[in-house]
């Protein structure tokens, strides 16, 4: 349960952080559609860890291989089955907290769950998970390409270190351009640091990563219980890490009167339009064709490297050391992550629309 995401764009993820290897079925994609292995690998090479100074120092090539569904470079309309294997893994690091549960780690919900866990850097509940979803993401990536739609997603926050400009007043070009992906050189310098400050303090810290979805056509999404917006949410909401998920205006929104937040429509050129976008690129639950923009809250990384107070199977109390190799900040590497759960939702409501008329 809970290891599939999606209705016709379907995706199933397996594989645990310290494994033989992670992997992802994709199920829907259509046929005929130019599979650009380099671009999947670029989208897990901006994932992989071992990448900075800022990151975990795991190294992994994260190197992938199709292994159905694709025949001469051209998906097949069949499922398509992508393997990422694990190649540095040093299980021994977690060896000391085979019966703790370390603090705000899901060490003791998957034991009360199951009754048995893999405390090897937490089995399925890792965020090494994520370089599945990261992999069909690419291939959604490609399908929205074809119709002109793109995802892009920056950090925008880090601690209490905000950037000030909203998207539209960035070059989102400029993301890759620094090792924390902000787009702005001067406060991605000054996030830089703080990352260091913090992973030098032995310590972790928050931050908030924006999203943009652009090109999306008026009409995806499906009214009541399925509204774009709460897919895109329900996405993000399972990352891990992320505690927060705020769209269009968000809680900026409540400070506007209704005359001030509403979005007036004018048509240009035979398009219809809004002067403002307050409501994200969303209304009804159903796309507009303005920009779909959003942010997603990453809480500090549970495991630091200071002595913590628990306890353990036995309920007696113990003290966890924090060991290993861990991010001290998880924004930077999570960009693509957001971007491919992003591209998953509209990839999937982009089928689902084709299917609502004649």
């Amino acid at each position: 349960m809970g290891n599939t995401f999606g209705n016709l764009f379907r995706i199933h993820t397996y594989g645990e952080s310290h494994g033989p290897a992670l992997g992802v079925i994709i199920d829907g994609c259509p046929a005929g559609l130019t599979i650009d292995t380099d671009f999947i690998q670029v989208e897990l090479d901006r994932r992989k860890p071992g990448q900075s100074k800022i990151t975990t120092q795991r190294k992994e090539a994260d190197e992938f291989e199709i292994l159905s569904g694709v025949f001469e470079g051209v998906s097949t309309g069949t499922p398509i089955s992508i393997l990422i294997r694990n190649q540095d893994q040093k299980s021994k690091d977690y060896s000391h907290i085979a019966d703790k549960f370390r603090p705000s780690h899901a060490d003791y919900t998957f034991h009360a769950k199951y009754g048995v866990r893999d405390y090897r850097g937490g089995g399925r509940s890792s965020a090494r998970e994520t370089v599945a979803r990261v992999a069909a993401g690419a291939i959604a990536k490609l399908l929205l390409k074809e119709h002109g739609i793109t995802t892009s997603s920056f950090v925008s926050q880090v601690g209490s270190l905000q950037l000030t400009k909203t998207y539209t007043e960035l070059d989102l070009t400029k993301t890759e351009d620094n090792i924390v992906r902000c787009p702005d050189a001067e406060t991605a310098e000054a996030m830089i640091e703080l990352i260091d400050q913090t992973r030098k303090n032995r310590d972790t810290i928050g931050g908030i990563i924006t999203g943009v979805i652009q090109g999306v056509p008026a009409g995806l999404g499906e009214p009541v219980f399925d509204k774009l917006h709460a897919e895109i949410g329900k996405a993000m909401l399972s990352i891990n890490a992320v505690k927060g998920f705020e769209f269009g205006s968000g809680f900026e929104g409540v400070k506007l009167n209704g005359s001030e937040h509403n979005d007036v429509f004018y048509e240009e050129d035979g398009v219809v339009k809004t002067r403002t976008n307050h409501s994200g690129g969303v209304q009804g639950g159903i796309s507009n064709g303005q920009d779909i923009y959003f942010n997603v809250a990453f809480k500090p990384v549970a495991t630091i490297m200071k002595d913590q107070e628990s306890i353990n199977t036995e309920g007696d109390s113990v003290t966890v050391s924090g060991k290993g190799r861990h991010d001290p900040c998880v924004v930077p590497r999570a960009v693509p992550i957001v971007d491919a759960m992003a591209a998953l939702v509209i990839a999937d409501y982009l089928l689902i629309s084709k299917t609502n008329r004649l």
